[in-house]
């Protein structure tokens, strides 16, 4: 790549090159690399937030409220639903093609000597172009984990575990206790905890940690949730798990009030202004036909899904349309989603790593026998085929969730950089 002529699709390019090297866990190569940047951590404040479902649900909230508040706020999430741009916002503005490839520009030098992978740079990227852009905050989203995950390199302000539920266990551990360690591992000495996690076993090491740290502890519990929703304040995304998501993130704003001030009046207005696209996105085309997105890949948030799908959405069960990925638990998914559907069609998702949609129809089909189930050969087929159904679900996967954001015209990106969220990780060194 020649520096003076390097366009936006080969600093993408290079990305997808360092994709290849997956996901080291540890901190010393993003130090390393954070450290030739000049540190650019040292200059921002940030709200560190882990756990395994609703953590960019949160983000989002946190975002809205203190933008709201007149903040200028940085925002840091993964995977990216279309494009690589939507990892990087600061106050909800994509980080601008040319400013990526500035950064790829300044940064790639350093990592030649370094062999950071792509979520490493990622990471140093975000952190860079937030110092240069004078964000008061930073929202910043975990990727994998939380203990050895590249963004732990900071010291927040708070740290935000959202809950604990099984995914990713060939990583992070076979058991709720072990994923909790990991997803605690961002808990910071002396550094507020607020959390929603209410599993024992995974509370339980959530508590011994932060008392470890001497963090001050935050536990948000069903009570506080419906509390503080008994009233008007609610936020605008479908789904009672997004109730206990913005209280989480109320209860965050809450323990920070000295530090950063923030009116009831701001807190109502961002909450109300909140938007995540991909995750129980409901979508009402010209025609009446009525879309629900969500990136439903774990058995929590397929539970999650089925709680909302019970309450009868456009009062018709659904044609649901399914890909997942082959390491997800979807054995389970599907059988917690096949007695809703009224038909069912099954998709490969567009990555190395996804499941067969044979095997897929067939699992559904031995859940429901009752209802039509097809494999079919991608999105668009399915699309196609649901052009007069009223109410379709599209679900299993993000990399679902994207595509069909792209091909329903709700993306201006062109999907070509889906495939950086690609990545294998080796095992975790407990």
């Amino acid at each position: 790549m020649n520096d003076e002529r390097l366009t936006y699709s080969a600093a993408v390019e290079f990305l997808y090159a360092l994709r290849w090297f997956g996901a080291n866990f540890g901190l010393e190569n993003t130090r390393k690399l954070a450290a030739l940047a000049g540190n650019p951590q040292d200059k921002l404040r940030f709200i560190h937030v882990a756990g395994t479902n609703g953590k960019g649900s949160t983000c989002a909230m946190l975002e809205s409220i203190y933008r709201a508040a007149g903040l200028r706020v940085g925002l840091f999430t993964s995977p990216h639903l279309v494009s690589f741009r939507e990892r990087i916002q600061v106050n909800r503005q994509l980080i601008p093609e040319t400013e990526v490839v500035r950064l790829v520009q300044e940064l790639r030098a350093a990592n030649q000597e370094n062999d950071a992978t792509l979520f490493e740079f990622a990471t140093v990227m975000a952190l860079k172009y937030f110092a240069e852009q004078k964000c008061d905050l930073v929202i910043w989203e975990t990727g994998l984990g939380g203990r050895l995950d590249a963004t732990n390199i900071v010291t927040p302000l708070a740290s935000v575990i959202t809950n604990i539920a099984f995914d990713h266990t060939q990583w992070l551990g076979d058991t709720l206790a072990k994923i909790a360690a990991e997803k605690a591992g961002i808990i910071k000495p002396g550094v507020p905890v607020i959390t929603a996690a209410d599993a024992p076993e995974a509370l339980a090491v959530i508590e011994t940690i932060a008392r470890e740290k001497n963090a001050p502890l935050m536990i948000v519990t069903a009570g506080d949730i419906e509390s503080r929703f008994a009233g008007t304040l609610a936020p605008p995304l479908l789904g009672q798990h997004q109730k206990n998501n913005a209280a989480l993130a109320l209860a965050t704003v809450e323990v920070l009030q000295k530090q950063i001030p923030v009116a009831e009046e701001k807190i109502r207005d961002g909450l109300a202004g909140v938007s995540w696209p991909g995750r129980l996105q409901l979508i009402e085309k010209p025609d009446g036909q009525i879309i629900l997105l969500d990136g439903a890949h774990n058995v929590a948030g397929a539970e999650t899904l089925r709680a909302v799908l019970k309450k009868k959405i456009a009062g018709a069960k659904p044609v649901i349309i399914f890909g997942a990925l082959q390491d997800k638990q979807w054995p389970d998914i599907c059988r917690l989603l096949a007695p809703l559907a009224a038909e069912i069609f099954t998709v490969p998702v567009a990555s190395e790593r996804t499941a067969d949609a044979n095997e897929l129809a067939n699992c559904f089909r031995a859940v429901n026998p009752a209802v039509p189930v097809a494999a079919l050969q991608n999105l668009p087929a399915a699309l196609n085929a649901c052009k007069d159904k009223s109410f379709i679900v599209i679900t299993g996967s993000l990399y679902l969730v994207g595509e069909a954001l792209e091909r329903l015209g709700l993306s201006p990106a062109d999907g070509g950089e889906r495939g950086l969220n690609e990545w294998v990780a080796p095992q975790i060194v407990r």
